[in-house]
């Protein structure tokens, strides 16, 4: 069975509770250095490391001096900020500690739902975590409203999951599993070590008991859970207040095991391949030859473009001689598909004007 230290790609969501001191505010400086140790076993183990980090507004909140009452919109995204300064700050001189550079990663909801922003993030975090990145994902509470809001990190740290094709996410919480009952109001409540299945008696038993710094209950990391289980990505509730929280879950500290359903790649590759397609590509001997050995699809391999499609949509692959070779998503609309039809990667720049993305429809989102 998997464990944290076979992870190939680990996304980790942090709660402000985990991150800031309740009374005064503050960053718990020791426990975030002990967080980044655990970051840099896990890359010394050969994983690509993720982090989905909450406590901007409650970073900003203190430093504004606003206390612990209800924030407005506008004083939340005010406090958040200032807040994601701080926060950005934090994990940069911890991870340059030990030899690591990050990025900080703003998303909304509208990034996850808009295919393309969704292939805009998903290359972004694929290129950062290739060239050694540690990226720093947070909500960007200065400009989303209610409309556009994930609302709760743990929803969107499944859906960064996902988007970056994770086999592991790790929920850090100020609980140590998933329970049958809240247990601090039900002494007989049972942790479960594992769960394969998220049936109607499990969502019965998720409450809304929460912390007061973090807005995720239990039903919001159910929530989570459905998702990553669903993308084939294992996913864990442990309790992250104790010294290297990541190391503790491997050396046999409590937690809970929503196991995914399949592979990542495969089950997104499903997901490609059962989309309706909105044009098709038809592709010379050498490209279908590329294609089967596991290659990207290049503009220099196409011979005809069908149909009208946009960015990020699926469109069909086909041999000249008619055969459906399988079905991706394009990395670019049908116009700039058409005027760079046939053309080397070094002349795609010219042709277009800006600057190239290189394939037509990149190996990992091609469904054969």
């Amino acid at each position: 069975m998997a464990t944290v230290s076979t992870a190939r790609r680990i996304v980790i969501k942090i709660g402000s509770a985990l991150l800031v001191d309740r009374v005064s505010g503050a960053l718990r400086d020791a426990w975030l250095g002990s967080l980044i140790e655990d970051v840099a076993w896990l890359r010394r183990k050969g994983a690509e490391v993720v982090l989905v980090s909450s406590g901007s507004i409650a970073l900003g909140r203190a430093e504004l001096g606003l206390g612990n009452a209800e924030l407005s919109l506008e004083q939340s995204q005010a406090a958040a900020a200032v807040g994601q300064i701080r926060l950005a700050g934090a994990y940069e001189a911890a991870l340059k500690s030990h030899g690591i550079k990050a990025a900080q990663v703003l998303l909304t909801l509208e990034d996850s739902e808009n295919r393309r922003r969704y292939l805009n993030t998903r290359a972004t975090l694929d290129q950062l975590l290739r060239l050694g990145v540690v990226p720093i994902v947070n909500e960007n509470d200065t400009v989303a409203t209610d409309e556009i809001r994930y609302g709760d990190n743990d929803r969107m740290a499944a859906q960064v999951a996902v988007t970056a094709g994770a086999d592991q996410l790790i929920l850090l919480s100020d609980v140590d599993g998933f329970y049958s009952a809240n247990p601090n109001d039900d002494p007989t409540a049972k942790r479960f070590d594992e769960i394969t299945a998220i049936t109607p008696e499990i969502e019965a038993m998720a409450g809304d008991a929460g912390s007061g710094l973090s807005k995720g209950g239990m039903k919001t990391k159910l929530m989570a859970a459905r998702t990553a289980m669903a993308a084939g990505c294992d996913m864990a509730i442990s309790e992250g207040s104790v010294s290297n929280p990541v190391q503790a879950i491997e050396g046999g500290a409590p937690v809970t095991w929503f196991r995914g359903q399949g592979d990542p790649q495969a089950r997104r590759k499903a997901w490609i391949g059962g989309m309706k397609p909105r044009g098709r590509i038809i592709v010379d001997a050498g490209a279908v030859a590329a294609l089967e050995a596991g290659s990207s699809l290049l503009p220099a391999g196409v011979s005809a473009i069908e149909g009208r499609f946009g960015r990020g949509d699926p469109v069909q692959v086909r041999a000249q001689d008619g055969r459906v070779l399988g079905q991706g998503l394009t990395r670019y609309d049908a116009e700039e598909a058409a005027k760079i039809l046939g053309l080397r990667t070094d002349a795609i720049a010219e042709a277009l004007g800006y600057a190239a993305r290189g394939a037509l429809i990149h190996r990992d989102d091609m469904a054969f």
